[in-house]
């Protein structure tokens, strides 16, 4: 008993080891087997390590890869529904195969979740001829796909995909009016790859669905106006860290004097005054080539995480439109919301979740605090050694700048290929522009459609690539002839990112299988990581890793926080689309057919005006603050309040409507109109917040005298 009791505590990696053993003895015999054999095994096999070792064996003769016992350790890891952390170049992509064989033997519809479209048709591609080897259909989502595509694609027991075109057609499946034209199947087994990308980067951003028309947006031209007349700390204040940007009394009288609203705080005001803080808060935080580009006419964002553009997404509506008028750019159609969903709550619609990404044990507690998921950290197939320098810590941006392109130059006159990883679009070009004297190429957001042939180039001998972020960017730099012996890539970072795990991105990029490497972070005491947070120990200031260490604590706690606000709206669509399915399905009992799309289209408008109004209230609820009420409890009393309503409603209006259809006086209830499809950022609460909030309460404790 002792035994048995002590191999269920031991250590995951001594349990690997043993099952590792077993599933390569198997492998040794199944390689013995023909293509039939081995066929008939995996047909026979019942278990999960029969699975494996055959998964494997069929790699080794479809790709001609054997498959490493590191790679079988993150398959083991992935099947027991944990994080996989396997290094850059360590095979990710073939490691979760057999997990995914496992998760598929056991009768679950698996969706393979990667980072983008090109990465989905690339490895269900590439990885299909496995599965159609032991007999599993395999399939691939591509935007643009038509609607029997789709189906098509999720009948396949395998379907590869990004997370965003599941959600969408999650979304659209919710508004159907026939059941056959819903897509999707069941939800069974999510294989995330760069997993922390989904769950904790992008987590909180909500997949929208609009149609109709766009609200007039009649406000935010006369708000843009009115906040170009304001000045700096004499109508406005920005904090130390730009974190946050209130108006002062000066600037408070001025706009209620342009509008001619009176108290610019009463609740008949609450429209104006939350488009005068979007504008506000465009003009003052925003930055042009930081946060966003301008490209084509239109606003587009950077994702902060992977220094590409963000596809399909938009700030917050508000927040949206008032950068549209800040750079003059043609107004963007948000339309009426007609369902959302976070990619967070996406997640929890599978039976089994599990990932694998280069960097994910310094989220090791979120992971499992949040998802209920371990970290387990797979050792490299052969030993890392990339050499990590001590980062360089300068007085100002100005004399960390002079050290990095003193740096570049003198690296790149030995050969030695250069990957300088940047923080924006304006500083990869700045560096771009001082470094016109050394052949180089940029990689941002502005080019990113050229990022296979750059990286392509990337290792080889005198290389100097100056690149955004390299988070999520699934693409190995494979060193060129005699790079090795230069001493491999050397990596440059111009910041330290308020996520370790960025850094640990790009330091990534060097080392991979064993090749050799080198990196160094270059900092300055003005950069963003200690001018945003000034409120930490000042001891700190030299110590990064515990600066970012505390940062990603402070964002464990406001996504938490977040979470709690959208809890109670996520059980609501869980409710009424529970109903909506039944009457999809025919389980309520409908006179006609006729009364039957009345009442789907009843339900789908009654909770689009309830999302609206939800909405509408979010984005101004934080003010109630000022009145010493608690915007959270407020927010939760009235969202239930106004659900309650509805429910109440529906029964009553569905009852008219099929009423006026009898009188000949109701239009086509299936004539919807045109619907698409965005990203937005969950703004109200998020960066929003954190940007004004504090400051609010400090006015407001400074004004009233409160603790």
């Amino acid at each position: 008993m002792r035994k048995f009791l002590a191999s269920l505590l031991a250590p995951t990696s001594r349990r690997d080891t043993s099952e590792l053993e077993q599933i390569n003895q198997l492998r040794s015999q199944y390689r013995s087997l023909d293509d039939a054999a081995l066929k008939s095994t995996f047909e026979k096999a019942l278990s999960q390590r029969e699975w494996i070792a055959v998964t494997a064996t069929a790699a080794a003769r479809v790709l001609g890869q054997e498959m490493f016992d590191v790679q079988i350790r993150g398959a083991l890891a992935l099947a027991r529904g944990s994080i996989a952390e396997m290094q850059t170049g360590e095979g990710k992509t073939l490691a979760a195969v057999p997990a995914v064989v496992t998760f598929a033997r056991q009768g679950l519809p698996v969706h393979v979740l990667t980072a983008n479209d090109y990465l989905a048709r690339r490895d269900a591609t590439w990885m299909g001829d496995i599965y159609r080897f032991l007999g599993l259909s395999v399939a691939f989502l591509q935007q643009g796909m038509t609607q029997g595509q789709r189906r098509s694609a999720y009948q396949s027991q395998i379907t590869y995909a990004t997370a965003n075109e599941v959600g969408f057609d999650f979304l659209r499946d919710q508004l159907v009016l026939d059941r056959d034209h819903q897509v999707l199947g069941a939800f069974g087994a999510a294989v995330v790859d760069e997993v922390d990308s989904l769950l904790i980067d992008e987590a909180r951003i909500p997949l929208v669905i609009a149609g109709g028309k766009a609200e007039s947006g009649s406000l935010v031209h006369a708000a843009d106006s009115a906040v170009r007349h304001l000045q700096p700390w004499q109508h406005y204040v920005i904090d130390g860290g730009a974190h946050n940007v209130a108006l002062t009394d000066s600037g408070i009288h001025l706009i209620e004097s342009t509008f001619g609203c009176g108290n610019l705080f009463e609740s008949d005001n609450l429209a104006i005054h939350t488009a005068v803080q979007d504008a506000l808060h465009a003009h003052a935080l925003l930055r042009r080539d930081v946060d966003y580009i301008v490209k084509n006419d239109a606003v587009e964002l950077v994702d902060e995480f992977k220094g590409r553009i963000a596809e399909d997404r938009r700030l917050s509506a508000g927040l949206h439109a008032a950068v549209e008028a800040k750079e003059g750019v043609s107004a963007k159609s948000q339309g009426m919301i007609l369902g959302s969903i976070t990619l967070q709550n996406l997640m929890g619609l599978y039976e089994r979740v599990c990932g694998m990404t280069g960097t994910a044990a310094t989220q090791a507690l979120e992971f499992k605090k949040v998802y209920g998921m371990e970290v387990e950290t797979i050792p490299t197939n052969r030993p890392l050694i990339r050499v990590d320098h001590p980062d360089r810590i300068f007085a100002n941006k100005a004399e960390k700048e002079r050290a990095v392109l003193a740096e570049i130059r003198r690296i790149q006159a030995t050969g030695q290929p250069i990957l300088v990883g940047t923080a924006s679009v304006a500083e990869s070009e700045r560096i771009s522009s001082l470094l016109a004297d050394i052949p180089h190429h940029v990689l941002n957001a502005r080019n990113d459609e050229q990022e296979a042939a750059i990286i392509a180039k990337a290792g080889e001998r005198g290389a100097v690539t100056i690149s955004t972020n390299m988070a999520g960017r699934g693409t190995d730099i494979r060193l060129g002839d005699g790079v090795a012996e230069l001493g491999g890539l050397y990596v440059i970072g111009t910041n330290k990112h308020e996520s370790r795990r960025i850094d640990y991105q790009l330091r990534g990029r060097a080392g991979r299988q064993g090749d050799p490497g080198c990196s160094r972070f270059f900092v300055s005491l003005e950069d963003d990581l200690i001018t945003k947070y000034p409120d930490f120990n000042p001891a700190f200031r030299n110590n990064l890793d515990t600066v970012q260490s505390l940062v990603e604590g402070q964002h464990l706690d406001i996504r938490i926080f977040l979470h709690g606000y959208e809890v109670a709206i996520e059980g609501q669509r869980e409710r009424i689309q529970s109903y909506r399915q039944q009457v999809l399905n025919g389980t309520v009992e409908c006179a006609s057919e006729r009364d039957r799309l009345i009442m789907l289209r009843t339900i789908d408008d009654l909770w689009a005006d309830h999302l609206w109004r939800v909405a509408d209230f979010k984005s101004g609820v934080h003010w109630l603050s000022w009145g010493r009420l608690d915007p959270h409890f407020e927010y939760l009393r009235q969202v239930d309040e106004w659900f309650r309503e509805m429910e109440s409603e529906l029964p009553l209006e569905i009852e008219r409507r099929i009423a006026l259809a009898d009188a000949g006086a109701l239009p086509d209830p299936w004539e919807r109109g045109a619907v698409w499809t965005y990203l937005t950022k969950d703004e109200p609460f998020g960066t929003f917040t954190e940007r004004i909030i504090r400051g609010l309460r400090r006015k407001f404790a400074e004004k009233h005298g409160a603790a």
